[in-house]
């Protein structure tokens, strides 16, 4: 073997102060990480650019006075002024508030109500899920439309139908006092499907041994409901309470139903706050003060979603 000074001729070369140190692997736990963060990243983008880049931009339009043509001034907290002083926002406020309370109850207890009834597996309860859910399968503007020939004055099929049993005279989308009662049914006719099924995920995930185990102790069918199911089914009507209330509050349903049917009337009853940020933005063109009224639903939404998640313990369960 031939020898140099830089020693013999084909020996591998040793690093200076020993072995070179090997790439550390990644760990189970940091690749399922990184696996989970790349299969939510399409969700996470399209997160951010069509709600939280909106909710920054109403949030620093709140303190310009845009009109939609390309001027601009800061006016500082002049909307917010604007806004406490405006009977129209508070008016809408106290809507929007009857409207979530109205409807976030009424969809829990005719979504659980509706699983409870047809949650064993049969053919006739198969094709009663499939009509529940049917008006999901439509437009909510088309239903908006049918709902409103309905419920015409004289000669919708409402109107008929009172005047069959002898009550005329009653409009049940021009009278301020029932119109918003009115979006409610609608709203609710709408969406209880929705949540049945979610209600039927979570009746199907309670295992069949804690009923049996309750009727050999002697349980009734209401202590079995009171005792087993309703507890256990605590993380599902979590996430159905959180769900109704965020589209209660934001009016992602409510604004094409009432935008289609009332527009808001009669006498502004329907008009929810989210309809009166659309008017002052698109109609009036007071982009600005509709920024602020915007920025004022989301501080809303998130301290009541705060407030529920800490009555609620997150919808976890307990243990004693």
């Amino acid at each position: 073997m031939l020898v140099t000074n830089d020693g013999p001729v084909g020996a591998k070369a040793e690093p200076f102060g020993g072995e070179a140190p090997r790439a550390r692997a990644l760990s189970a736990r940091h690749r399922e990480w990184i696996a989970g963060y790349l299969f939510v990243s399409p969700d996470l983008i399209g997160l951010f650019a069509f709600v939280g880049l909106p909710m920054l931009l109403a949030l620093f339009m709140g303190f310009f006075d845009v009109n939609g043509f390309g001027a601009i001034n800061f006016v500082g907290i002049a909307n917010y002024r604007r806004m406490a002083v405006d009977p129209r926002f508070w008016q809408s406020l106290r809507v929007t508030a009857v409207y979530v309370a109205l409807l976030v109850p009424a969809l829990f207890v005719t979504g659980l109500g509706l699983a409870l009834l047809i949650q064993r597996a049969s053919r006739f309860n198969s094709v009663m899920r499939a009509m529940f859910f049917a008006p999901q399968m439509v437009s909510l503007v088309v239903v908006a439309v049918v709902w409103q020939l309905m419920s015409s004055d004289k000669t919708g099929v409402v109107a008929r139908a009172f005047a069959a049993v002898g009550i005329s005279g009653v409009s049940i989308l021009g009278d301020p006092t029932i119109a918003l009662y009115t979006v409610v049914v609608v709203s609710v006719w709408f969406l209880m499907g929705f949540y049945m099924l979610i209600f039927l995920g979570g009746l199907q995930d309670i295992p069949r041994e804690y009923y049996e185990a309750a009727r050999m102790d002697g349980a009734t069918a209401s202590q079995c409901f009171w005792r087993v199911t309703f507890p256990l089914l605590r993380p599902t009507s979590f996430f159905v309470l959180l769900v109704s209330l965020v589209a209660a509050v934001t009016g992602t349903q409510a604004f094409d139903l009432i935008y289609v049917m009332t527009k808001g009337g009669p006498a502004n009853s329907t008009e929810v706050l989210i309809v009166y940020i659309y008017q002052q933005a698109f109609q009036y063109g007071a982009f600005g003060y509709a920024g602020a009224m915007a920025s004022v639903l989301v501080v809303i939404l998130l301290l009541l979603t705060g407030v529920f998640f800490v009555l609620t313990r997150g919808g976890r369960f307990e243990y004693d």
